[in-house]
């Protein structure tokens, strides 16, 4: 009898994730590491990872902070994202000491049109 996760189709988000990865030599490890980060992001959401705002972002890492999640694995998951939303998502960081993301420019599909307000930052 096949394996159900093996014939589970990938959705093209989830390819264009591994393929950016594939193309930047990221490690197996690394590639395992940020793709189960972004699904601890999904399954907080409860919906796709790329519908995220920064306040999502935010709520999300306090939540992990607060369930006791490592430092170190805190910023393996702080990596994870930043790769996702600059690279993935066109987010531009802002610059600073702390180096927070906003979605500077959305492109394609759902993220097409204007440059998302929500942002706390959007001003500067």
């Amino acid at each position: 009898m096949p394996h159900p996760t093996l014939d589970a189709p990938i959705s093209p988000l989830r390819q264009r994730l591994i393929d950016d990865m594939n193309m930047r030599r990221f490690s197996r490890e690394t590639q395992r590491n940020y793709l189960r980060d972004i699904g601890r992001l999904a399954t907080f959401l409860g919906r796709s990872p790329d519908t995220a705002t920064t306040d999502d972002l935010r709520r999300f890492q306090i939540e992990q902070q607060e369930d006791g999640v490592p430092i170190p694995t805190m910023n393996s998951i702080v990596s994870a994202l930043r790769f996702f939303f600059t690279e993935l998502m066109g987010w531009m960081p802002l610059p600073g000491r702390h180096r927070h993301m906003m979605p500077a420019q959305r492109h394609g599909g759902a993220y097409g049109g204007e440059a998302d307000d929500s942002s706390p930052h959007s001003g500067d």
